[in-house]
């Protein structure tokens, strides 16, 4: 039966098959099996974020396999719950797909999603979520975390003065998404099965992009060394720069050398530092009298600039353009 359909073998096959594989989780009261998780929130408060990938706006998957889609989809919510400060505690998630959907596929879709969060969030649990069916492949996530005891740390904290800095890398996936798209291009719009793993084994930008590693025990080590505030940088460098500007009333003023420093350490190019998403790195402001670390939680800490009264985003004085992802505008 390895090649049986959802539409083969039923919801229930399927749902015996696919949770097993999933963590439980250290915060878990009552998890799968029930209309609704319970789940325990010793501080008082939880922190929430919810995030969708759309096939064909999102996702591939004559570049993504279905653990890559596992993976990635956990990536992408724990880096906001870690920009918040917050240690995950557990995911939601719903998933809707063809029938012609193979069982198997579902399955490397859990190992995915397990094997990301035991490497970003060890102690994070699947609690619950919804299988359903569509024309194509919908995956819905909601993410919550625990702030145990500290503040949030939000988008509106950053004051004249404070140090910029990202934590992780920046501009990789988006080579990597150019790679891709190149490689798509010579094979006539659609890479044959194995090719994009191939790539991916090769070079990293690629591997970044189909599978990216948030630095997510970066976010509560960072509110704990009293960042003012943070962001995780899911649509470019210099978009949610302007965002933490807008939110702190203030200027994020960016220094080209720093910034070339690092696309020249990554191998990258300077505008995929500046306008390449989903990294997932942490953007933070920390103020000036820290001692900046060279590692955070294990992820290479990078000072690119400063913060500014005024208003936007400079990078060596000049403004930069907003520039990044916008899904009405891609």
């Amino acid at each position: 039966m390895d090649d049986a359909t959802l539409a083969d073998v039923g919801e229930l096959e399927v749902l015996r098959r696919f949770l097993p594989l999933l963590p439980t989780g250290d915060a878990t009261l009552v998890g799968p099996g029930d209309d609704a998780a319970v789940v325990r929130a010793p501080d008082g408060r939880f922190v929430v974020t919810t995030d969708t990938m759309l096939e064909g706006a999102d996702l591939r998957l004559d570049w993504s396999s279905w653990h890559d889609l596992g993976w990635k989809a956990a990536a992408s919510n724990l880096a906001d719950i870690a920009a918040m400060g917050a240690v995950p505690t557990s995911l939601v998630v719903a998933l809707a797909v063809p029938r012609a959907t193979l069982v198997r596929d579902l399955e490397r879709f859990a190992e995915g999603l397990a094997d990301g969060i035991a490497a970003m969030a060890p102690g994070c649990g699947v609690v619950g979520g919804d299988l359903g069916t569509a024309e194509r492949v919908t995956i819905a996530v909601t993410a919550f975390g625990d702030l145990r005891g500290a503040d949030a740390v939000l988008r509106s904290g950053a004051r004249a003065g404070d140090r910029v800095c990202a934590v992780g890398t920046l501009g990789m996936s988006a080579t990597g998404l150019g790679r891709l798209l190149a490689a798509s291009a010579e094979a006539g719009g659609t890479l044959e099965p194995g090719a994009a793993e191939r790539l991916a084994a090769d070079d990293a930008t690629v591997r970044i992009h189909l599978a990216p590693t948030a630095p997510v025990a970066a976010g509560p080590a960072l509110a704990a060394m009293g960042g003012t505030a943070m962001l995780d940088v899911s649509d470019g460098l210099a978009l949610d720069a302007a965002r933490v500007a807008r939110a702190s009333a203030a200027r994020i003023a960016l220094d080209g050398a720093a910034v070339d420093a690092l696309a020249a350490r990554l191998g990258v190019a300077r505008d995929a530092v500046l306008h390449g998403g989903e990294d997932h790195a942490l953007l933070v402001t920390l103020p000036p009298s820290i001692d900046l670390p060279t590692e955070v939680a294990g992820a290479p800490l990078t000072e690119l600039g400063v913060v500014e009264a005024g208003e936007g985003v400079t990078l060596d004085g000049a403004p930069v353009e907003p520039r990044g992802w916008d899904p009405y505008r891609a």
